[in-house]
């Protein structure tokens, strides 16, 4: 493991440890026997950060897509891991920069929920993380499409259950909005209970509504799985690995030689 490797695993631990001291901090028993504690991680975490997105800007230009010293520095900050970086440390500076008074309860909540910005930054730093990206950049039309097609299949799912159900239970099933939460919930197939179909007809729409909804969700599971299969294969491709036999190209012997590698 080289230098910048050490790097890496410093920075990923330190994010994890972030992530579970934002979490730690809403018990009550912990935030009054370690607030002192907490607010020092946060002042080390947050200098790291800033070292490290400093550090990103300037150096930015040796990567061709920002090599321009100005247009290109811009176009980091603006970038996706350029703004999570941002999010990353805004919130303590936030915190500093007002005063005590302007800060009220909403504020706050608003500001420790951005420092989950943080673990965004696992991204760069884990490959099965940075693989996930590129399968739903490479799907984002596929997942698109059948994403669109769960909402349809709501609102056709909460429009037909108010209709049917309306009469029984006015209390319930006011309008097509409420209807979408049991349409939620039963698309899913978790089915809290607090919301539900009595009539006959509302049962057998619901048991419907339900096999549907297993097999909506199937569709971007599928989706996601095959563009880990082309994933892979491509991964395997560039480094000279037979996609089909897991051999290096040109290794095996002529009548062994699989399709892909000849």
């Amino acid at each position: 493991m080289d230098d910048w490797d050490w790097v890496d695993a410093f920075l990923l631990a330190l994010i994890l440890l972030n992530v579970l001291a934002v979490i730690l901090e809403t018990v009550n028993s912990l935030q009054l026997r370690f607030s002192t504690a907490f607010w020092a991680f946060e002042v080390f975490s947050v200098g790291v950060f800033s070292v490290e997105y400093a550090a990103r800007i300037w150096s930015c230009t040796a990567d061709p897509r920002y090599r321009q010293p100005l247009v290109g520095r811009l176009r980091y900050v603006s970038s996706f891991f350029g703004v999570v970086d941002f999010l990353a440390i805004l919130p303590f500076y936030v915190t500093l920069a007002l005063p005590a008074s302007a800060l009220d309860l909403r504020i706050l909540r608003v500001l420790r929920l951005m420092r989950f910005a943080r673990v965004l930054k696992l991204g760069r730093y884990s490959d099965s993380i940075g693989r996930m990206k590129r399968v739903i950049g490479a799907r984002r039309g596929d997942l698109g499409v059948a994403l669109a097609a769960v909402v349809v299949i709501l609102v056709l799912a909460s429009s037909a259950i108010y209709y049917v159900e309306s009469d029984t239970q006015p209390e319930v099933f006011t309008s097509i909005p409420a209807a979408m939460w049991w349409g939620i919930s039963a698309l899913t197939t978790v089915g809290y209970g607090d919301i539900a179909p009595v009539t006959p007809f509302g049962k057998f729409l619901g048991g419907i509504i339900q096999l549907l909804g297993i097999a909506i969700f199937a569709l971007p599971a599928g989706i996601i799985a095959s563009g880990y299969e082309e994933d892979t294969r491509r991964g395997r491709t560039e480094k000279g690995i037979c996609s089909s036999c897991g051999r290096p190209f040109g290794l095996e012997s002529e009548s062994d030689q699989c399709i892909d590698s000849k």
